[in-house]
C-alpha cells in the first residue's frame, strides 16, 4: 500500500473544514480534483473515511481515527524537513578556522571581530594544529581557512599576508650566546637543533637555517610537536629551537631568547584553497586584508618588536607562541 503526503494533507484539509469547497479554497486546487483525491485515498486504505450527504460531510469512525493518526505523522514529517533544513543552514553557516599556536598574535582577535560584523549568523569554529600539520587543516581539507606561517610546501592554497616576524633562537640560560643581544645564524649552524615533527620539508629546512648551511644538514637531535614540548627540551639542555619574535613574551625558567640578526622573517598569512569560492571565505579574507590594512601600528610592532619590553601586550592569546 502507498500513500502520499499530499493525499494525506488534503484529508487532513477536508476533515478540519467538513466541507469540501472550503477545503479546496485553502489549498488553492479545484473542489473536483480535491474530491478525486480523497476517493482514491479512501481506495487505497480500503476503507470510507467520510460519509458525504447534499447537505454535510461528517468524518466515519475510521475517518476520525485516521485522522489522528495522520495529523501526528504530517506533523513529525514537517518537523523532521524543518531539523533538515535547520542542519543544513547551520553547515553552510559556518567556517572553520585552522591555526598554529599563536594564530596570528594581536590581530587574530579583530579579524575574529571584523569577520563577525560582516557575517553575524556565523559560527567560527576554531581548531588549534600542532607542529605535525604546518598547514593547520589545509592539507587534508579540515579546515576553510588557516592563520600559518610560511614557507612551506603547499599546493592549490593561496595567500593573504598579514605581517612579518623576525626570527629570534631560544637557548638555556646557561649557554655561552645567553647574554647576547642578538647572535648571527651562523654562530647556531654547529648548535643541536631541535627540530618540528613533521614531513613538511620546505618548512623544516627553513626552521633549521638551511639557507646558512651551505648544504650541510643540521644536527637534529629531537623533533617535537608542541611549543610546550621544546621549552622543556631547551630547557634540560637537548638543544636550541628556532622560532617566531613573540616567543619573548612567554618566559620560561631556564630558557633565554636572543634574536638572530640576519635569519629572513617568516611571513605569517592567512590561507585557504584557490578552489574554494565560498562566500564565508572570500568574506573572512577581506576581513582579514581590513584588519591588516587598518591597524598598521600592530602590524609595524610584529615586524620590528622591541626585545627590552616584555610585557604581553593585551590582545596576545594566552600561553601560545607561534612556530
Amino acid at each position: 500500500m502507498e500513500l502520499h503526503t499530499r493525499q494525506l494533507r488534503y484529508f487532513v484539509a477536508v476533515a478540519e473544514e467538513l466541507s469540501f469547497t472550503r477545503a479546496a479554497q485553502g489549498l488553492h486546487i479545484a473542489q473536483q480534483a480535491l474530491s478525486v483525491q480523497i476517493k482514491q485515498l479512501e481506495r487505497t486504505l480500503g476503507v470510507a473515511l467520510l460519509t458525504r450527504t447534499t447537505r454535510s460531510i461528517t468524518l466515519t469512525a475510521a475517518g476520525a481515527a485516521f485522522l489522528e493518526d495522520t495529523s501526528a505523522i504530517l506533523a513529525a514529517l514537517d518537523a523532521a524537513a524543518e531539523r533538515a533544513r535547520a542542519a543544513q543552514r547551520s553547515e553552510h553557516e559556518r567556517l572553520v578556522l585552522g591555526f598554529l599556536e599563536g594564530a596570528a598574535l594581536m590581530l587574530t582577535e579583530p579579524i575574529l571581530s571584523a569577520f563577525r560584523d560582516r557575517q553575524p549568523g556565523v559560527t567560527v569554529e576554531m581548531r588549534q594544529f600542532n607542529y605535525d600539520d604546518p598547514s593547520a587543516g589545509l592539507a587534508d581539507r579540515s579546515v576553510d581557512v588557516a592563520f600559518l606561517r610560511r614557507p612551506l610546501t603547499t599546493e592549490g592554497v593561496e595567500f593573504e599576508p598579514l605581517f612579518t616576524e623576525p626570527l629570534v633562537v631560544m637557548l638555556r640560560t646557561d649557554h655561552p650566546l645567553a647574554d647576547r643581544t642578538s647572535v648571527a645564524a651562523a654562530e647556531l649552524i654547529e648548535e643541536p637543533f631541535l627540530g618540528a615533527a613533521n614531513t613538511d620539508p620546505t618548512w623544516n629546512a627553513y626552521w633549521e637555517l638551511d639557507a646558512h648551511r651551505d648544504g650541510v644538514p643540521a644536527k637534529v637531535m629531537s623533533r617535537s610537536t608542541t611549543v610546550l614540548e621544546e621549552y622543556q627540551k631547551v630547557a634540560a639542555g637537548v638543544g636550541v629551537v628556532v622560532t617566531g619574535a613573540c616567543a619573548r613574551w612567554i618566559p620560561y625558567p631556564g630558557v633565554k631568547v636572543v634574536p638572530i640578526a640576519d635569519a629572513a622573517p617568516n611571513e605569517v598569512a592567512v590561507a585557504w584553497h584557490s578552489d574554494n569560492n565560498s562566500v564565508l571565505v572570500r568574506s573572512f579574507v577581506d576581513a582579514a586584508r581590513s584588519v591588516r590594512n587598518a591597524r598598521p601600528d600592530l602590524v609595524a610592532m610584529l615586524g620590528e618588536p622591541d626585545f627590552d619590553d616584555l610585557m604581553v601586550p593585551d590582545l596576545i592569546m594566552p600561553d601560545t607562541i607561534p612556530r
